[in-house]
């Protein structure tokens, strides 16, 4: 992905975009401090510029570690909350194929990117599935594909996937997406609903999937359908 990314460059630097970079790297820095290790995370967050994802009046705002709303009641999670999801799904095994569930404005997908070989995304909104596609457009990602569907059906005609990122809130996984998974394959995904939640991530033991609890965490809740 090297080509992407002086094309990134080369474009920060005729955009005007060049400042942004120094909050992108001091945001890095204060990740590292608050524990996030994996580097291919941490290169990943140095590498995309979030200010392409959110409202040009939001712009200011794009590298403080807080969620950002993206409009139709959604939001652009936080840095962190972020990182930490992608370093839960890039334990070994390395996944190589991965399916996001609820993709919004695209930020986590321009991140998955750099991280899996091949990313498929799946959102429910159409207004944001084609906020998505626009934002992502400029990166010419060759290893992205999304979807205009209903997340909590999955994707099952690109599935299996050797993990599932999801990025709104439920009491438990649909059956779907553990169909959709292969043996060795893994959950990151928020449990709960609005008055507690956790991110957790669900594996195979002993031929039973067991969910591991990781730390709280505040996100919107999964809703089945298209609007």
């Amino acid at each position: 992905m090297a080509h992407q990314l002086r094309w990134q460059e080369a474009n920060e630097t005729e955009r005007g975009d060049a400042p942004f970079r120094r909050q992108r790297d001091a945001l890095v820095q204060q990740l590292a401090a608050e524990g996030i290790r994996d580097p291919r995370v941490l290169d990943a967050m140095r590498q995309v510029p979030r200010h392409r994802f959110v409202d040009a009046a939001l712009q200011y705002q794009a590298y403080a570690n807080v969620a950002l709303p993206i409009g139709h009641r959604q939001t652009i999670s936080q840095p962190y909350i972020v990182a930490r999801m992608l370093e839960l799904l890039l334990a070994p095994p390395q996944p190589n194929k991965v399916l996001e569930i609820g993709v919004g404005c695209g930020y986590q997908t321009a991140l998955l990117a750099h991280l899996v070989p091949e990313v498929f995304g799946v959102e429910r909104i159409q207004a944001l599935f084609e906020q998505a596609k626009a934002n992502l457009r400029p990166f010419r990602f060759a290893n992205v594909r999304l979807k205009w569907g209903d997340g909590a059906a999955g994707l099952p005609e690109a599935a299996p996937f050797d993990a599932i990122l999801v990025a709104a809130a439920c009491a438990k996984p649909p059956a779907a997406w553990f169909e959709q998974l292969e043996p060795h394959g893994r959950i990151v995904a928020p449990m709960g609903d609005e008055t507690a939640q956790w991110l957790t991530v669900w594996q195979q033991k002993n031929g039973q999937w067991v969910a591991e609890t990781v730390e709280p965490v505040r996100f919107v809740p999964l809703v089945a359908g298209v609007e």
